[in-house]
């Protein structure tokens, strides 16, 4: 042909052979983005036949990254971020210190240098923001306590990230490795870090001082003139845009300026209409991502190297998961939650990849760690649908057959229990909240000016912690959990209202608190109009759906019902 067309006959390729692939996954139970990794390795070049552009594939992938990144900022507030700080900062540290100290430790005993090992041990410590992502929203749980501490522990992981992809060059320079020129030394390596975290707080700065002014306006500038096209450009524009800067100019990574990006764009009135516009794009790049991971890997590594890379998997799936559930049960969080993070980072990915191709150019890693990072990448992301689901099902084996997790979940907790100075008349004919997000928020600010009584059920203990000291009866735990809505004084309540968006949680809360409190009125949030109908047919409750007027409408129902039995109540208009 005249000119070249290695990108379309890259993309070609790619979205037919991951579409036909995708559709056999599923036929044989499997999920999806198993196809989609297969279909890279079918047109990588390590297998025969037709070979896409690696180069191309990487920068495509990398968009698709920035886009996520922008939709989960657009759903996640800077509130929400703080309010998890607490378990995200200190728990994610100390996650990526446990792998590299096992990574290193298996790299040194393949007789690889400390450099080497210590990079090895980085890849395996680092989880894949699509692959987390994409999970968190196959199960519905971006939006829950679950979610956001998950969440927030990646961008904790990024930054740290971000740090040492500037520290691995001086690295290079104290082991002597390519273009190094001439050892580094300690004060140059502590000056590269503070040079990285002022350039990381600068750019933060920036978005929260000009990016949560300049982007709400944007958005209603554009959504003004009516065209659905250049609104959709508008935002995909601001999410590239605003990563490629943070990049070029900060030094931070494409995902993490992204995700600053979503944030302050949430300000906006405009932020649902904004996610939804650039869904498609976001999913369609998400499959190049997967695609082109499956371009890197070499599948001769698996009959080469068996053992280290069952090692590798071992690390990144056993060690890693292991160190994040112990970590969230030390901070006395449920054993669900526990196990939801867990699960979450028991996959590696972007990150991990890039550091990999550094400390080979470097020569810091041998070419054979690449091998062995991107075999783990491979099989722990196509595992991590099937670790997911084995939740519910391992939770509920370690109850029956652990009298330790038994007594562990049974603990005394001051925060699960509410406080012996609550006034008796705040826990009769009460409602009974379950969750405290934007929805929660606003529903206890209308039941609070209109004196009605209710009680919270929260798991972010942070937020528990919080409303304590503001005198609202809060307790700490799932309320899926029979203890937490007796703690709550179900039994004696006149209604229940559950505001995350969790349908199979939801039907559990539903049946404990039935059993307790036959006369209850349960009111339930959902985002799915097809759950929404079967919720319905099941006689839940009554169930609301939406996200624009959820919690006006919902607060408007809990206050009529509530006249009855606290007086006349005056609606706001």
């Amino acid at each position: 042909m005249p000119h070249d067309v290695s990108l379309i006959a890259t993309i070609a390729t790619g979205f037919g052979l991951a579409m036909i692939l995708g559709l056999l996954a599923i036929q044989l139970r499997m999920p999806p983005l198993v196809g989609y990794l297969l279909a890279g390795v079918v047109i990588s070049p390590a297998t025969p036949g037709f070979v896409g552009d690696v180069g191309l594939a990487g920068q495509l992938a990398e968009i698709g990254v920035m886009l996520l990144m922008f939709g989960v900022g657009l759903h996640f507030s800077l509130r929400e971020l703080l309010a998890v700080r607490r378990i995200a900062v200190p728990g994610a540290i100390v996650q990526i210190a446990v792998a590299v100290v096992l990574g290193m430790g298996v790299a040194m005993s393949w007789g690889w240098h400390w450099g080497g090992a210590l990079i090895f041990g980085l890849c395996l410590s680092v989880a894949s923001t699509v692959v987390l992502l994409r999970a968190l929203e196959a199960k519905g749980l971006l939006d829950s306590i679950n979610g956001r501490i998950a969440v927030g522990w990646l961008v904790v992981e990024d930054l740290v990230m971000v740090l040492v992809l500037v520290l691995v060059p001086a690295l290079a320079g104290v082991r002597g490795g390519a273009g190094a020129g001439r050892s580094a030394d300690a004060g140059e390596l502590w000056t590269a870090m503070g040079l990285t975290l002022a350039k990381v707080a600068a750019f933060i700065a920036v978005m929260l001082v000009v990016g949560r002014r300049v982007f709400p306006k944007l958005l209603w500038w554009v959504a003004r003139t009516g065209s659905r096209e250049l609104f959709t450009l508008c935002v995909v524009a601001a999410a590239i845009g605003v990563a490629f800067g943070a990049a070029l100019l900060f030094d931070v990574s494409f995902a993490l300026g992204a995700f600053f990006a979503g944030m302050m764009m949430r300000e906006s009135e405009y932020s649902h209409r904004a996610a939804d516009e650039s869904l498609p794009l976001r999913d369609a790049f998400a499959v190049l991502f997967f695609v082109s991971v499956g371009m890197l890997f070499d599948p001769a590594v698996l009959w080469q190297e068996p053992l280290k890379v069952l090692a590798v998997v071992a690390i990144i799936m056993v060690g890693k998961t292991l160190a994040a559930i112990g970590l969230v049960l030390l901070f006395r969080y449920p054993l669900n939650t526990a196990l939801t993070i867990g699960a979450s980072l028991a996959q590696i990915g972007e990150f991990s990849f890039i550091l990999a191709g550094m400390g080979v150019a470097l020569n810091l890693l041998p070419a054979q760690g690449q091998s062995l990072v991107l075999a783990g990448a491979l099989i722990s992301i196509a595992a991590n649908s099937a670790v997911f689901a084995a939740i519910g099902p391992l939770q509920q084996w370690l109850r029956q057959r652990s009298e330790r997790v038994r007594r562990f979940e049974q603990r005394d907790d001051p925060l699960a229990e509410l406080p012996m100075s609550t006034d008796p008349k705040q826990l009769t004919g009460q409602v009974v909240l379950v969750g405290y997000g934007s929805v929660g928020r606003r529903m206890a600010a209308e039941l609070r000016e209109q004196q009605i009584p209710f009680v919270v059920a929260e798991q972010n203990r942070e937020i528990v912690e919080t409303l304590r000291k503001e005198g609202i009866p809060a307790v700490s735990g799932d309320a899926a959990e029979p203890e937490v809505l007796i703690q709550a004084h179900i039994a004696r309540a006149a209604m229940l209202v559950i505001t995350p968006p969790d349908s199979m949680r939801a039907r559990r809360m539903v049946e404990t608190a039935r059993a307790l409190n036959p006369q209850v009125e349960v009111l339930l949030r959902t985002l799915s109009e097809d759950e929404a109908v079967l919720l319905r047919q099941e006689g839940l409750g009554t169930v609301f759906l939406g996200k624009e007027e959820l919690s006006r409408s919902m607060s408007t129902q809990v206050l009529d019902r509530m006249r009855p039995h606290h007086g006349t109540v005056n609606l706001r208009s």
